[in-house]
């Protein structure tokens, strides 16, 4: 789709407006919005008030979606917290497109290499646009062919609870899996044999759709106890099904520490980043994103904190196992948990009472009172390319197509006291430090830091963390200087070409424009 474009504060092309998305804004910088002048304006849709209810099984999952009002061309939302196990979005859509449903927005957290189904009705009509957070597999080469009608939005957690919030993403029925859930519609992922962990996505669907289903393979005795993720008032409907999805593919390659002696070299000199900034003391926070290195930060943040009786304040984000073992060993008082990442934190949120349960909002939301994402000290993040301005792409593949997730990386950098990017110098020959990123997702403003296993890069306006980090004897390198050292190895690559079609959009977290995605040509 030929858009009119503008140049946003990046230097890159983005839309002035899109059908269907209206007027749009260009990214002017990570903080703009953020000075405490910018005025807001969450909305409040108007519901039908249900008739009182002491039983809301429906009878089927179509008749589920026949009670909801749902029709063609509506909204539907979803959330991720069984990742690649996920089975509710195939079973929704399958449901809707034998009852004639088509031309569906879908709307979820994100989607993961379980939802390959969705290119699937998209082809057959049923989905035509989308609105997320993470594409991969079958979907984002759907994306990148220019298949949906109008530009997908890509949008960061934080991001899409603000746009929820605010209306301009509306969802009409919400279709949440629910590991147990009773009669009423209390559910929770911490129990059952499809135990999820936290919903910290579905809590927040679950405030704001405007018809919300609970989808659930364990019907519990009527009340749901101990703990509720989801309560009863939020939820207008129960459907029973035999599986939502499987929890061992909860877990994936992605979210355990590595072994690969690349990885653990980056994670190492992170780590020496870490302790040489000086904000590994007592009270301090932390976060790590998806991916090896980054999860492996965690193993040498441990043994320094046991090693120097240093006691964190809390742990945010996708929570791992290893960090329910720093709950439990003492070295952090708490953990805000809204999303699991394995099935290991099960047992550690229905159990321990610091682990607590988080939404989206409260996590990552700018535009809210005090999101978590604001008061953290440390974060580690992977990336799949970075350029010499220190921006990130976590979305686009060396081949252009899209195969990533924005998730909370931009929340998470904006908000952190250091924000470091944790990234092996090449993938299969090919340079992960870029003239120009294809997908710009968090801005170089935002990035502290870039370590690579050949050593790292300072974002010149950290002078302070560069000179502790050359005092503390690690391999400090201008990102120019690493650039070439690493094109030595491997040259420099083709540039991808791509149409002038745009395909798709990157709305930054305070809903500016921050880049284009463009049709592979």
């Amino acid at each position: 789709m030929k858009l009119d474009m503008t140049q946003n504060s990046l230097g890159r092309l983005v839309p002035r407006g899109a059908p269907g998305l209206g007027e749009l804004a260009p990214f002017a910088g990570a903080y703009a919005r953020l000075d405490g002048t910018y005025e807001w304006t969450p909305r409040a849709f108007p519901r039908r008030v249900p008739a009182p209810s002491s039983d809301k099984v429906a009878p089927s999952l179509e008749e589920t979606i026949r009670r909801s009002g749902l029709d063609s061309g509506m909204t539907v939302s979803f959330h991720h917290h069984l990742r690649n196990g996920d089975a509710v979005v195939d079973l929704v859509l399958g449901a809707a497109e034998r009852l004639g449903i088509r031309n569906l927005t879908l709307a979820p957290s994100s989607l993961g290499d379980s939802h390959d189904c969705v290119a699937e009705y998209l082809r057959r009509g049923v989905v035509t646009r989308l609105n997320t957070s993470g594409v991969r597999g079958e979907v984002g080469k759907a994306i990148s062919q220019g298949r949906f009608e109008a530009p997908v939005v890509i949008r960061s957690h934080g991001g899409r609870a603000r746009a929820i919030e605010e209306g301009s993403l509306r969802i009409d029925v919400a279709f949440l899996a629910a590991p147990a859930c009773d009669r009423l519609g209390n559910m929770t992922g911490s129990s059952g044999k499809t135990a999820c962990g936290s919903l910290g996505y579905a809590m927040h669907d679950a405030r704001y759709a405007g018809h919300v289903v609970a989808v659930t393979d364990n019907l519990v005795p009527y009340p749901l106890a101990p703990r509720i993720s989801v309560p009863q008032h939020l939820v207008d409907q129960v459907a029973v099904v035999d599986s939502i999805g499987d929890p061992s593919r909860i877990a994936t390659g992605a979210t355990r520490i590595s072994r690969d002696p690349v990885q653990l070299r980056i994670a190492e000199l992170a780590f020496g980043l870490v302790r040489a900034s000086g904000l590994l003391v007592e009270g301090c926070s932390f976060q790590t994103g998806g991916g090896g290195p980054s999860l492996a930060v965690a193993r040498y943040v441990r043994d320094y904190m046991k090693e120097k009786g240093v006691k964190g304040s809390y742990c945010i984000g996708g929570i791992t196992g290893y960090m329910a073992d720093m709950l439990k060993e003492g070295l952090f008082d708490a953990l805000f948990d809204v999303q699991s990442f394995d099935a290991a934190v099960t047992g550690s949120i229905a159990g321990n009472p610091r682990h607590l349960e988080v939404d989206v909002s409260c996590y990552a939301n700018p535009f809210n009172k005090g999101c978590l994402v604001n008061d953290l000290d440390i974060v580690a993040l992977a990336a799949l390319d970075v350029d010499v301005d220190f921006n990130v792409d976590v979305l686009t593949g060396h081949d252009g197509v899209l195969r990533g997730a924005s998730g909370g990386h931009s929340d998470t950098a904006a908000g952190a006291k250091l924000a470091i990017i944790t990234v092996p110098s090449m993938r299969n020959g090919v340079p992960s430090i870029r003239e120009r990123v294809q997908t710009a997702v968090t801005p170089g403003e935002t990035v502290d830091a870039i370590v690579t296993e050949r050593g790292m890069a300072i974002n010149p306006r950290r002078e302070d963390l560069a000179r502790a980090a050359r005092a503390a004897g690690l391999p400090v390198k201008g990102i120019r200087e690493l650039k070439a050292e690493i094109e030595r190895v491997t040259g420099v690559p083709d540039e991808v070409r791509f149409s002038d079609e745009v395909v798709g959009i990157v709305e930054y977290r305070d809903g500016t424009i921050i880049d284009s995605i463009r049709r592979v040509d």
